[in-house]
């Protein structure tokens, strides 16, 4: 992923602090050993706003032997995520049929180490937390039982733990065009309007107004 200066996050926190509000959902990347393409598995999880994220997955998926070969994967997010025409984001005075349009968004790309959880209490424990992030607070699924009904599931599954190694993150809102071209895709993002719109126009503000 090409990361340019004006792109990159201003510290850790940024980026941490991005996922850790309500990004939830990715794309797990499995490498294994001497293979010619990667698993690649959509997936929730859950991250803890630090070093670590656990998740679950359905014990016939192909993704086991990738990880069991090498125990390294990247979990990748993107989000937050907009199409600027090409009237947007002229420089002054460039004729609109010489600009050029882009995309703006927000990404983590977290290269982990990876530990395959099998115990039956830590896999309970791993869906007990998911199932207490997602489901609906007066939920009637929680805790997730080592006894029945819950016995006979949990060897359908196996866990995750992934320990953050490494991150390479990316906030793509105009960083390179001067304020009056900000202050115009800023006005166009608020008059489109749609939620990822305002999202994006909200990281425009915070990162160069």
């Amino acid at each position: 992923m090409l990361v340019h200066p004006w792109d990159a996050p201003l510290d850790d926190r940024e980026w941490k602090a991005w996922l850790a509000d309500g990004r939830d959902f990715g794309q797990l990347i499995a490498p294994g050993m001497d293979r010619d393409l990667p698993i690649v598995v959509p997936t929730h999880f859950l991250y803890d706003g630090d070093r670590t994220i656990r998740l679950h997955l359905a014990r016939p998926n192909p993704v086991w032997p990738h990880l069991e070969e090498k125990p390294r994967a990247l979990l990748t997010v993107i989000d937050d995520y907009v199409y600027a025409p090409s009237e947007w984001t002229r420089d002054d005075g460039q004729a609109i049929e010489r600009a050029v349009p882009t995309s703006y968004y927000a990404t983590a790309q977290l290269a982990c180490d990876v530990r395959i959880v099998d115990d039956p209490e830590e896999k309970a424990g791993i869906l007990t937390e998911q199932l207490a992030h997602f489901e609906p607070p007066d939920s009637q699924r929680l805790p997730v039982d080592l006894e029945d009904p819950d016995r006979r599931l949990l060897p359908g599954i196996r866990g995750l733990e992934l320990t953050v190694t490494a991150v390479r993150a990316k906030f793509k809102y105009a960083g390179n065009k001067k304020l009056p071209v900000k202050e115009r895709i800023s006005s166009r993002l608020k008059e489109r309007g749609s939620d990822a719109d305002l999202r994006a126009r909200a990281h425009l503000h915070r990162r160069h107004f």
